[in-house]
């Protein structure tokens, strides 16, 4: 997958297109990713001892890999991700715009 935890990420299809946000959960099996406070879902939940009030609650919903792209720490631009074997042998991910590190894979 293109995307990993603690990245920067900008939606660009879908209910949330055009905000960003920052990628908390990765499911490479659904090719699916969490973005803190993007597609909200409500959920009933049933009281419990974690949670003695119930009721409903606002969750983030998966929203599918396709419809997110990397935000280059140095130009700041949304951006394809590549990757790069360097000289020692470590394998990096790189910004398609300006060819810079984001960092290692």
């Amino acid at each position: 997958m293109h995307l990993k935890k603690g990245d920067n990420v900008l939606v660009i299809a879908g209910k949330e297109k055009g905000k960003k946000g920052r990628v908390l959960l990765v499911s490479p099996t659904n090719n699916r990713a969490i973005v803190e406070a993007l597609n909200m879902a409500t959920h009933h939940e049933r009281p419990s001892r974690r949670g003695p009030q119930g009721g409903l609650v606002q969750k983030e919903a998966p929203i599918h890999a396709s419809n997110l792209m990397v935000v280059c720490p140095k130009c700041g631009k949304p951006v394809r991700v590549g990757r790069v074997y360097l000289e020692d042998g470590s394998k990096v991910r790189v910004c398609k715009k300006c060819s810079e590190i984001i960092d290692q894979v």
